[in-house]
């Protein structure tokens, strides 16, 4: 039988990422995939260009049934060590807003730097690979389709849910539970959000649109881009929120965040009192969207002829818009999957499971889900380090 030190299941950010530091650390190390090619989701992020990490990452950005569970591994490998890395390779990279990193070029380079890196640290990446079954009789033997593999120390790296088209199964949460280990209910996380059919009906001109709105839910809160779509909402706001949704919620919206739009209008209002309700709008809002506003209001007469009051209502139609989401566009185009393995199960230090010597759960299968911008990655560098330093 095939032996190694350590088999890692998934060659991902975080599978790959762990093989490195396990192998530097002379351990012998055979990373599988039933993917055709190693770091899928890594060479499609950011358009291409691998949103991989933010320079504010802190752990109240982490979602999780226990938020400090991160704190170790974020602490011990930050996003200035893979900076560092970066630099060293040689990779371009760029800030954009919200502190997020982008490379100059494609994310296939960050790819390219850690199957580089694995093969200089001796580890073996194997693709293709079809497992058939796992189970632990004084050491871990993995079967496949090439036949049985044996290793002291197992590493699931398998992600979550999230775009199965990409290959993407719950594999890793079906062996955490044969190994006894506790899950956290699982849901597409940073996900476009739906409506009911009566709800989308007078937003479908809408389509397209996009601006700058500060959105909330269940106490979360975030300004960015909100994008209107022929289902319902998108943008960098929207996604951010569906972490924090749940079915039976309402969105509070503001539509023109950053601008005053009761002092907005007023000045409108003693300047050019003859103007029409929607077209002062459109000062504010995208044309398309200013009618749709001011449809929902109903307000009669030009702005001279509004009252304080009908101001006031107009001001919070665009300010405090509040809209329920009906469904979310599902693990199909959701980023990462919020929920999976049990942090109470897991030892935050090392990503031991607590009652299983030897077996790790790194990344996305894990119960913590970081928000948009490069956080995700930052957990699968930092998890994949800390499990790299332990096995």
């Amino acid at each position: 039988m095939e032996k190694h030190d350590v088999i890692i299941l998934g060659a991902g950010a975080a599978g790959m990422f762990c093989a490195i530091e396990a192998g530097r650390r002379g351990r012998r190390v055979l990373v599988l995939d039933h993917a055709k090619a190693p770091g899928e989701k890594i060479r499609i992020s950011g358009g291409g260009r691998c949103n991989f990490t933010n320079l504010h990452i802190a752990p109240e950005r982490f979602l999780s049934q226990n938020p400090r569970f991160a704190l170790s591994a974020l602490r011990r490998y930050t996003q200035h060590d893979f900076i560092a890395r970066m630099n060293a390779a040689g990779i371009a990279w760029h800030e954009k807003t919200l502190g997020q990193l982008f490379c100059d070029g494609s994310a296939r380079e960050i790819v390219d730097m850690l199957v580089r890196d694995m093969a200089a640290a001796g580890a073996v990446l194997r693709l293709g690979s079809r497992i058939t079954g796992i189970r632990h009789e004084g050491a871990f033997i993995v079967e496949t389709d090439a036949g049985p593999l044996q290793a002291e120390s197992l590493v699931i790296a398998t992600g979550g849910k999230s775009i199965p088209k990409m290959g993407a199964t719950g594999f890793g949460y079906q062996l955490a539970s044969q190994f006894g280990l506790r899950l956290v209910e699982t849901r597409p996380a940073l996900v476009p959000l739906t409506f009911a059919p009566q709800e989308l009906e007078p937003l479908r001109p809408l389509a397209g649109i996009s601006v700058r709105a500060e959105v909330g839910c269940n106490g979360a809160r975030f300004d960015e881009g909100l994008l209107f779509t022929h289902r319902g909402l998108s943008g960098p706001s929207i996604l951010q929120i569906s972490s924090y949704w749940r079915e039976g919620a309402a969105l509070r919206v503001n539509l023109a965040a950053g601008t005053d739009v009761g002092a907005e209008l007023a000045a409108l209002k003693a300047a050019q009192g003859r103007m029409s309700v929607k077209n002062a709008l459109a000062r504010i809002l995208p044309e398309r969207l200013a009618q749709v506003v001011a449809d929902r209001v109903a307000l009669k007469g030009n702005l001279a002829d509004q009252p304080k009051t009908a101001l006031a209502r107009l001001t919070d139609a665009v300010t405090a818009w509040e809209v329920k989401p009906v469904g979310s566009e599902g693990y199909r185009t959701a980023e990462v999957t919020l929920g999976g393995v049990d942090t109470r199960d897991l030892d935050a230090r090392t990503m031991e499971a607590r009652q299983v010597p030897g077996l790790y759960f790194i990344g996305e299968v894990v119960d913590v889900t970081g928000w948009l911008g490069g956080y995700n990655f930052q957990w699968a560098w930092s998890s994949g380090w800390a499990a790299g330093q332990a096995v």
